[in-house]
């Protein structure tokens, strides 16, 4: 089979002069190396795995290119499972730790690596197993298609990606318009890979994006949800939002959203979002959790509460009024990134429970202590609040009403309610009574 030996075409950069050691790889990779190598095939690391070594980053992929059939793969290791229709892969499983095996492949037609396409159930594009030097000039980019090679601890490069690695450079492999055309989701991993790394984008990539960011409405709803999450929820949300927004990007993904930016540039639906994103991206660096509920709870905020406002000033009741927005700006979403309900309920009670948020008296306060979404819903008052809305008193009651105890809690809406809103309601109540007690005709009359 031909590939088993690396063309000598290629640029092998030798284990002196990079930075990538065999201690930084995890050790369920190495072992996979290592018998593919044992058995006689050839076994690379390649993709985002080596591009982070180089870097001096924490590598999170560990994908590995050898010029094994996937059924090879499979013989040699018993704890593999074969997936895939298109692209035959084998995922090696030890324990929860799996690292993924494909076989080297050739550009074929130039189908994506990422979506199926299919006609009446019919596989359009098989699968086309080639060289290493094919497998590399079929990959996105340059920095993503360099190989670690365990024969010799080399690193090899066949398209320019450690001069484009060392210059910071993002630049798609081969003529970016018929990449781009090929699979147009490459240009939202463009924009993630440089907020990610902070390269600039080649001006001949550039240029694509800027060409063909329509082609993206071309993608299926499901998959722009799953490339969003990526966008937005990889620890550089921010720089992302402000990369999207730059090649003009997120129109395609947000419509509505964007629409409300282009009117306010500067002004709270920008402050809500980056505050929002900048909270997220924080989280993650701090290793906590975080929901696309809430992201995209802050990410369609401006358009419900236009369209909000828009049903109130018709005469429809508040919380009518809210449901029905909600509906609309859902179903509008859903146009261009699906919303699985797991992550669209949350979003939506986050969103009904703002108005809730205003009612502090009575044992109202106690009772939305105990809802599931209380503390998301908080969150995000606190957001609105930090983002320009006049919401500052608010906060700081429900931030001092959580430290209280039981007895604290009563005390306080009793308090609420002589001095709130309904307290004055039941005063005016009193008043038309007494006004109507005086105005009652008296038994002479």
């Amino acid at each position: 089979m031909e590939g088993r030996t690396i063309n000598a075409r290629s640029r092998i950069i030798p284990r002196s002069e990079h930075a990538i050691s065999r201690s930084n790889i995890n050790p369920n990779a190495l072992k996979v190396l290592y018998r593919l190598k044992e058995a006689g095939f050839a076994a690379c690391l390649v993709g985002g795995g080596v591009r982070d070594m180089l870097l001096g980053r924490e590598p999170k992929d560990f994908d590995i290119a050898t010029d094994a059939l996937p059924e090879e793969v499979k013989k040699l290791f018993r704890n593999s499972l074969l997936i895939g229709r298109r692209f035959r892969l084998a995922h090696v499983r030890f324990g929860r730790d799996v690292i993924e095996v494909a076989t080297f492949r050739a550009q074929g037609d130039g189908a994506s690596e990422d979506e199926a396409r299919t006609e009446g159930g019919r596989i359009l594009r098989d699968n086309v197993y080639g060289t290493i030097e094919e497998d590399a000039w079929r990959r996105d980019f340059t920095i993503n298609a360099l190989y670690y090679n365990i024969e010799d601890f080399s690193v090899v490069d066949f398209v320019g990606g450690m001069k484009d690695l060392l210059a910071g450079v993002l630049r798609m492999i081969g003529d970016p318009v018929q990449r781009f055309r090929e699979d147009p989701v490459r240009m939202l991993r463009a924009v993630r890979f440089a907020a990610k790394l902070g390269f600039r984008i080649h001006r001949d990539t550039e240029a694509a994006i800027f060409e063909l960011g329509h082609l993206l409405e071309e993608i299926p709803p499901a998959r722009l949800f799953d490339e969003s999450l990526k966008l937005l929820q990889g620890g550089c949300g921010l720089e992302t939002f402000e990369l999207l927004r730059h090649y003009r990007l997120f129109a395609y993904l947000f419509p509505q959203t964007e629409a409300c930016l282009a009117k306010e540039e500067q002004g709270y639906p920008k402050i809500m979002l980056a505050r929002a994103l900048a909270n997220t991206d924080q989280r993650i660096a701090e290793d906590k959790p975080v929901t696309p509920a809430f992201l995209y709870a802050a990410l369609l905020w401006e358009p419900l509460r236009q369209a909000l406002a828009e049903r109130e000033a018709a005469g429809e009741p508040e919380t009518q009024a809210l449901q029905d927005a909600a509906k609309d700006v859902v179903d509008a979403q859903l146009a261009h990134i699906s919303l699985p309900k797991r992550f669209s309920l949350p979003m939506r009670e986050i969103w009904a429970m703002q108005p809730r948020l205003k009612k502090i008296t009575g044992l109202r306060p106690v009772k939305l202590l105990e809802h599931p979404r209380f503390r998301a819903a908080y969150d995000f008052l606190l957001l609105r609040a930090e983002s320009g809305e006049d919401l500052g008193e608010l906060c700081q009651w429900w931030t001092e009403f959580q430290t209280l105890d039981e007895n604290g809690r009563l005390s306080r809406v009793r308090g609420a309610g002589k001095a709130g809103a309904t307290g004055k309601k039941r005063r005016v109540r009193r008043a038309k009574r007494k006004t109507a007690e005086q105005d009652k005709p008296t038994s002479n009359g």
